[in-house]
C-alpha cells in the first residue's frame, strides 16, 4: 500500500501551492490540533483542520494496523457503553471490532438492558456511564437524547446516528473519497435521495474539506431548514458550491461521486408505500452517471434497496460501497483514538 501524498498550510493553516520545501508545514499545523476530551455529535461543531485531522488519523491507523501488520494497543484498559436504540450491522461490527483491536473493551447495550429516559433518567444514566466507562456511542432515535447525554456526562459522547445527524457515516465516506480520488478538494459530491440525517452531516462537512455538493430531493422531502441555512453560510465561507434541486438529472451533471441511502429509514416503515411512489425516478443507474463526469464514482451507506440503485451500477467498479463500509471501522477508531488520546499519525498527511 502506497503512503498517502501530502498537502501543504500557509502560517494561517490555509491551503497553499504544494513544494518541497514546505513539505511538513501542513502537518504542523494539523499536528496541533487536540481533540481530547471532545464529544462528537455533529461534525458542524467541527473546523476543518479538526476533521481533516481524524481523517488522518484514521488513514494512519488503517495503514499500521492493516497493512503493517501492527499492534497497537492504545485502548488497552478502556471501555466504550454502546447504547442502541435502533439496530445495526456496520456500526456495530465496526465499532466492537475497532475498540477491541485497539486493546479496549467495549459493552453493548440494547434497549432491552438500558431504558434512555425510562426506567432512569437519562441525567441518571450519564453521570452512571460517566464513572464506569471511558465514552459512550449512543444510537439514538432523538438527537436530543443525545445533547442531554452530553450535558449530564463528564467523558465523550458519539453519535452513532440521530433523527437529525450521522457523522460517523460521513468520516468514513470522506476517508474513502480521499483513498480513490487522492485528494478532496475540488470535488463534487451530488447527493440523491431523501433529505435525512446523512444528509445533514453531508452538508455539515463538504464545504471544510473544499467539497462542493449538490442535492436532489423530493418536493416534501428537502432538509432541515435551519441545517440547510447554515450549509449556505458553510459554502460562502469556504468557497464551494450547494445547490438544492428536485431534478436527480441536474444534481447528477458534472459531478465526481452519485451518493443515495434508503428511502425508508427505521421507524418510517408505515409510510413506504408512499414513499416508493414519490421517489420515483430518483433510482441511480448507469443512465444517471451519464451526466457525471467521466470518473464518477458511487456511494451507498448500507444497507441498499433495489428502488434506490440498480446492480449495474451498486456492483460495478464505480461503486466503493464496499471500502467505504470497512472504513466505517478505521474511521471510528480514529474518532475514539483522537478523543480519548494524544496519539499523533505517523505516516505523511493525507493530501486533502
Amino acid at each position: 500500500c502506497c503512503f498517502p501524498v501530502f498537502t501543504l498550510y500557509n502560517s494561517d493553516c490555509r491551503s497553499v501551492t504544494s513544494s518541497v520545501q514546505k513539505r511538513g508545514a501542513g502537518a504542523a499545523c494539523l499536528g496541533s490540533v487536540n481533540l481530547k476530551g471532545r464529544s462528537c455529535l455533529t461534525l458542524k461543531d467541527f473546523s476543518s483542520d479538526e476533521i481533516k485531522k481524524l481523517l488522518w488519523v484514521s488513514g494512519d491507523l488503517k495503514h499500521r494496523i492493516k497493512h503493517e501488520k501492527q499492534y497497537l494497543p492504545l485502548l488497552q484498559g478502556k471501555s466504550i457503553a454502546m447504547i442502541f436504540e435502533k439496530r445495526s450491522t456496520r456500526t456495530r461490527m465496526s465499532t466492537e471490532t475497532g475498540f477491541t483491536l485497539l486493546g479496549g473493551h467495549p459493552c453493548f447495550l440494547t434497549s432491552q438492558d438500558i431504558h434512555l429516559g425510562v426506567n432512569e433518567s437519562c441525567t441518571d444514566t450519564a453521570r452512571v456511564l460517566s464513572g464506569l466507562c471511558d465514552v459512550v456511542l449512543a444510537r439514538v432515535n432523538s438527537h436530543s437524547m443525545l445533547e442531554e447525554l452530553d450535558r449530564e456526562a463528564s467523558i465523550p459522547i458519539i453519535n452513532g446516528l440521530s433523527d437529525l445527524y450521522h457523522p460517523i457515516q460521513i468520516l468514513a465516506d470522506f476517508l474513502t473519497l480521499q483513498e480513490h480520488y487522492g485528494s478532496l478538494n475540488g470535488l463534487t459530491v451530488s447527493w440523491i435521495g431523501d433529505g435525512n440525517n446523512v444528509l445533514h452531516s453531508f452538508m455539515m462537512t463538504a464545504a471544510k474539506l473544499g467539497v462542493h455538493l449538490k442535492a436532489a430531493t423530493p418536493k416534501g422531502y428537502e432538509p432541515d431548514k435551519s441545517v440547510t441555512e447554515e450549509a449556505h453560510r458553510l459554502a460562502k465561507q469556504h468557497g464551494t458550491q450547494f445547490i438544492l434541486t428536485s431534478d436527480p438529472m441536474e444534481a447528477a451533471r458534472d459531478s465526481n461521486v452519485l451518493v443515495t441511502d434508503t428511502w425508508v429509514s427505521m421507524g418510517q416503515e408505515e409510510e413506504k408505500k408512499k414513499r416508493l411512489k414519490d421517489f420515483h425516478g430518483y433510482q441511480i443507474s448507469m443512465q444517471t452517471g451519464s451526466v457525471a463526469k467521466s470518473d464518477w464514482t458511487f456511494l451507498h451507506c448500507l444497507p441498499r434497496k433495489m428502488e434506490e440503485v440498480d446492480d449495474q451500477v451498486f456492483y460495478s467498479s464505480r461503486s466503493l460501497v464496499f471500502s467505504e463500509a470497512e472504513n466505517r471501522k478505521w474511521t471510528i477508531m480514529g474518532l475514539i483514538v483522537s478523543l480519548l488520546t494524544d496519539y499523533t499519525p505517523r505516516i505523511p498527511m493525507l493530501k486533502f
